[in-house]
């Protein structure tokens, strides 16, 4: 059974759902920032399908402990996130647990719009050792945000992992669970001239084992399958640059297709 709660900063409840293992809350008013929006379990480990905003997709989350938090972000930490999210006077929100049939189907096992940086309650969450500038256009959380626009650089749609031209630029994946991985796609920023992109990168996975992928210049996904794995965290790094005038190779989206373990 689960329940949506919305909260204040100062945690006054704004609103809330029924306890349900399908459940809807209504926010009736505008969000200024910095609110929690809370899914709350009666069980611990459990996968989740939820949508915290109407304007954003639904995502398929795991939740380790007993709720999910999620803060909504400030109108000038907004800038990749498309300009009707958290705005207006009237906002759905809706989660439901995942049946176990469902639960079994491979998928890609990254993607998660509703990651970010204070983010340790659901997974899968993306964290990196740069981020150009600290922007929130060049954040991690981006890589793996579903959006696949990659022809231009800032503003959503087009927001990036950026690496701030680090050469030991590095982005992990967490799952919080073990999960069975088969395949990584990745699409690389593709702004060209203004972009580089990168020849090779290692995939490096917390059970010790590695992929080294070739890339090219496309605007592409570019997919490489591999023997399946049990893991729980993957890090993507060793980025090569190609030979080129522009030193700003970045990416826009990092997939790991499996299934649940």
């Amino acid at each position: 059974m689960i329940k949506l709660k919305v909260l204040s900063p100062d945690d006054r409840l704004l609103a809330s759902s029924e306890l349900g293992e399908e459940v809807s809350a209504v926010l009736a008013g505008g969000y200024a920032g910095g609110e929690r929006i809370l899914v709350e379990t009666s069980r611990a480990g459990v996968l989740l399908d939820i949508q915290l905003e109407d304007s954003m997709p639904w995502e398929r989350v795991y939740v380790p402990g007993a709720s999910l938090v999620f803060f909504v972000p400030p109108l000038e930490r907004r800038p990749n996130y498309s300009p009707r999210a958290f705005v207006g006077n009237s906002h759905l929100l809706r989660a439901r647990e995942v049946p176990p049939e469902e639960a079994e189907k491979r998928r890609n096992l990254a993607r998660n719009a509703y990651d970010q940086h204070e983010n340790d309650t659901f997974y899968p969450h993306a964290h990196a050792n740069v981020e150009t500038r600290n922007e929130a256009v060049f954040a991690a959380r981006n890589a793996i945000d579903g959006i696949y626009a990659n022809s231009s650089h800032g503003n959503y749609p087009y927001q990036s992992w950026g690496i701030n031209r680090d050469p030991n630029a590095a982005l992990t994946l967490d799952f919080g669970r073990a999960v069975r991985a088969d395949e990584v796609r990745l699409t690389l920023r593709a702004d060209f001239p203004h972009d580089n992109y990168w020849v090779s990168a290692v995939l490096h996975f917390d059970d010790g084992t590695a992929e080294t992928l070739s890339l090219v210049r496309t605007a592409q996904p570019q997919c490489f399958a591999f023997a399946p794995r049990l893991v729980r965290t993957c890090t993507l790094d060793t980025l090569i640059p190609a030979d080129g005038p522009s030193p700003f190779p970045a990416l826009t989206q990092f997939e790991l297709w499996g299934t649940e373990a």
